[in-house]
């Protein structure tokens, strides 16, 4: 079946604008994403170049040939800035001008009749600034998100049909100006071009909402102001662990902390100094635990950490490296005279069930004699038997560490 390529441009141009639109007005509903922008952009430019490239013949070439590609490949660029910013770098303006720029020198420099030349340089663009957009996403694969796999085969087997335009058009020569809008190999590339666009755009629009709701849901478990886990995060990343533990039983260190006076800091220093008291803390235990070790807020100025796989004495390093630097940290906070402090609660465990809430209470008994023996010190509770009801919370199941 023969497809009419003027067809094909005119549905393309639609197909090209309405999918710009849609990504643009994707954006506004959720401006937070600004990629989604660039790649409403990036459609918007297809749209425009087409359209030019369609009046192929009614128009200077300068319009429908030279400007024509050059919008083309700035299109492609603008995708590939849309993918950098996706993951949080910063645009490149050297590098979204430099395709249009190249194409245009060579426009200029190359004979109007060497056709091969021109193919091979806009495809070699065209194809470098979709593998750069593969590149991108792929750096960012770290956040796992299901629609990333599919949009970096995508563009990279785009680019790889972009490369081989030349080799091709050996086979499929270009047309001359007399049956340019009739070549078969015209209507190949204006074909995959259309199915392309529209996959990927509905790819990177599925990625930029499985991004919105991976951040709801992160947010849920988050504290706003310290930027550590939650009561809830925390609980659930403990949970985590206690599946690890029952797979493969570590020793393990759990620590309930709990900073000195804290409502004396702000009824003297205020509040604003006060919630400073807590970033301080949250940055210098998130900066002294190690990576397979999680700290999070449990509420108020009480704070929590779990020390997987880690021996007692290397617990008890960590454990009183936190309150040293934390006492460091708060020495002095905008001129004033802070000087906090904190108490730390720690209990060890090895038990195949790892029970968090359970150890937490035990920790809270160790916590409780830090807080008698004059705070600002590190407490260690063995987890082996509980303490009686009224039994006093200095009983020999408690060893202290001196601060």
């Amino acid at each position: 079946m023969n497809l009419d390529v003027n067809t094909l441009f005119l549905v393309t141009i639609y197909v090209e604008a309405i999918l710009g639109l849609l990504l643009l007005f994707a954006w506004v509903q959720n401006s937070a994403i600004h990629a989604v922008a660039w790649w409403g952009s990036a459609h918007l430019l297809r749209a425009g170049s087409i359209t030019l490239f369609g009046m192929y013949g009614q128009i200077p070439d300068i319009f429908t040939i030279d400007l024509a590609n050059a919008i083309l490949l700035t299109s492609f660029a603008v995708t590939w800035t849309g993918a950098r910013v996706f993951d949080g770098r910063a645009p490149a303006p050297v590098g979204l001008m430099a395709g249009a720029a190249l194409w245009l020198l060579v426009s200029q420099l190359s004979p109007l009749s060497d056709q091969d030349v021109r193919t091979l340089i806009s495809a070699g663009i065209i194809a470098s600034y979709t593998w750069l957009t593969a590149a991108e996403f792929w750096r960012g694969r770290d956040e796992r998100l299901v629609s990333r796999l599919p949009a970096i085969f995508m563009l990279f087997a785009h680019g790889n049909l972009f490369l081989l335009r030349t080799p091709l058009a050996q086979l499929l020569p270009w047309p001359t100006n007399s049956d340019l809008l009739g070549s078969v190999w015209l209507t190949a590339l204006s074909s995959e071009a259309l199915l392309f666009t529209i996959s990927i755009a509905f790819i990177l629009l599925a990625m930029a909402k499985e991004r919105t709701a991976l951040r709801h849901e992160t947010d849920a478990l988050i504290d706003p102001l310290t930027g550590i886990s939650n009561r809830r995060g925390f609980l659930l990343e403990s949970e985590r662990i206690a599946k690890r533990q029952a797979e493969k039983p570590q020793l393990a260190a759990v620590l309930l902390i709990d900073l000195d006076k804290f409502k004396s800091i702000n009824d003297r220093f205020g509040h604003a100094t006060g919630d400073k008291v807590l970033k301080i803390f949250a940055d210098t235990a998130a900066s002294t635990v190690r990576p397979s070790d999680f700290v999070g807020r449990l509420g108020g100025e009480e704070f929590a950490a779990v020390l997987y796989n880690v021996g007692r004495e290397r617990a008890l390093v960590i454990a009183e490296r936190i309150r040293s630097a934390f006492a460091d940290a708060t020495h002095e906070i905008d001129g004033k005279a802070v000087a906090a402090t904190l108490s730390i609660g720690m209990v060890l465990s090895d038990d195949r069930r790892l029970d968090i809430p359970e150890l937490l209470a035990q920790a809270d008994q160790a916590l409780y004699l830090a807080k008698e023996r004059g705070r600002n010190r590190v407490e260690v509770a063995t987890s082996d038997r509980r303490v009686p009801e009224g039994e006093p919370a200095g009983a020999a199941s408690l060893a202290q560490t001196a601060a």
